[in-house]
């Protein structure tokens, strides 16, 4: 595809070396920035004109959140990456590291460069061993070639970068308990405020992006923000991966435009299994409300499109079901996942994710009663907004979705004692 940004040489022979990457201009961008001292100012706002938005979930404007940093204070700043991906359906951030590590590196040093950072860490989830080695070698092959450490290109910038390895907690996805535990403490969301700008790691300031995010980076810088924006749409600027799985002939990650129709995606994924039917979509990973096939096929992918939808665009991760699932047994299952993965600290999620489960458990199980409709209305009422992090939303937004489009087969179950499919 030729507007690939991060996938552009992923079919290149051993894409991951350092010798495939410089053979596509790798790192070009990065020397001209340090050797001609392009201002701090000047990257932001190319950046800001792209419409970059963060590409692990929230979709914050990256530009302004690199804008936060305060460049001049005095004493260590830091960057991280975040490439813990746990969530259910999300898998493009390994892929990466795995097949383009040196462009993730290049445009973490950009970014150091821009917020006069020398130190930066990329938390690594822990269930993806493989790509965690890929990435170690990566750096490993940067340094010795004199794009990692101390006075780059013969100027004034140093940046160092290192991995983290986490252990697979979900938690640890949230960007303050991500530095929890790369300090070394319990993955636990902090309080906000103070914001990880001015008191992140180590206490100190701060900026925290999603792998996808960083590693756009160079073509923004290279060829401008305007260019990177024309790709996708106002807005929404740019192409994005999306990791697309479930009933599909060929699941896997996709990367196309923002704004491109998901009947297209859904075509590039080789359309639904066995000839099926399409019954439903989770858009952007399994925290985000579930989209009916007739409302998901009138939709763009992007975040302005979804989000009218009823849905979000989340980090991409797109679980496509078909006309044989049953939609109170999924809800379970993902309930129990959101239930194991509470770390507890917060009492609405703690002992509400718990609920869900129990009563989305016993529906699916023909122990249901009419009430429990409206008890899960109101255990998500009361989760949502009440909890430290965004972990509690997250559980409770698929609950909403479901019974917003699927209420029927939950009736189904409660009356007939199994499912309606």
């Amino acid at each position: 595809m030729a507007n690939e940004v991060i996938f552009h040489s992923i079919h290149q022979p051993e894409s991951w070396k350092l010798s495939s990457y410089l053979s596509t201009g790798g790192y070009e961008t990065l020397k001209k920035v340090v050797m001609e001292k392009m201002s701090p100012e000047e990257i932001i706002n190319q950046v800001k004109i792209s419409a970059l938005r963060g590409r692990g979930g929230a979709g914050f404007p990256t530009g302004l959140k690199w804008s936060f940093m305060p460049r001049h204070f005095q004493g260590d700043k830091y960057i991280v990456c975040n490439t813990d991906e746990g969530e259910p359906g999300t898998f493009k951030d390994r892929d990466i590291i795995r097949y383009n590590p040196h462009q993730l590196i290049e445009g973490m040093a950009i970014a150091a460069y821009t917020m006069g950072v020398k130190v930066g860490y990329n938390y690594i989830h822990g269930e993806i061993w493989e790509s965690y080695e890929r990435f170690e070698e990566a750096l490993e092959e940067a340094r010795v070639a004199g794009f990692l450490g101390d006075n780059l290109f013969g100027s004034d910038f140093s940046f160092n970068l290192h991995a983290h390895h986490g252990y697979g907690a979900y938690i640890c996805g949230e960007e303050t308990a991500l530095l929890e535990s790369i300090e070394g403490r319990k993955g636990q969301p902090r309080f906000k405020p103070p914001f990880p700008a001015s008191f992140g790691l180590y206490g100190k300031p701060t900026t925290i992006n999603n792998t996808e995010t960083f590693a756009s980076i160079p073509y923004i810088i290279r060829n401008g923000g305007q260019k990177f924006l024309e790709l996708g749409k106002p807005n929404n600027g740019g192409t994005k991966i999306f990791s697309v799985s479930g009933h599909v002939n060929k699941p896997g990650n996709f990367e196309i435009g923002m704004g491109t129709p998901f009947s297209e995606l859904l075509e590039m994924a080789g359309g639904v299994r066995n000839g099926h039917k399409l019954k439903a979509v989770i858009p952007g990973g399994s925290s985000v409300p579930v989209l009916p096939a007739e409302i998901i096929m009138d939709c763009t992918m992007d975040y302005d499109s979804l989000s009218k939808a009823g849905s979000m665009l989340g980090a991409g991760s797109v679980i496509v079901m078909d006309e044989t699932v049953c939609m109170v047994k999924a809800l379970e299952r993902l309930s129990y996942f959101y239930f194991e993965e509470s770390c507890g600290q917060c009492t609405p999620c703690r002992e509400g994710t718990g609920w869900l489960y129990r009563i989305v458990h016993r529906i699916e199980h023909g122990k249901g009663k009419p009430e429990d409709l409206a008890l899960l209305d109101s255990v998500t009422s009361n989760i949502m907004g009440r909890t430290i992090c965004a972990l509690g939303d997250a559980a409770a937004m698929p609950v909403q979705g479901m019974l917003k489009h699927y209420r029927n087969e939950f009736e189904y179950h409660i009356e007939h004692k199994k499912c309606m499919v």
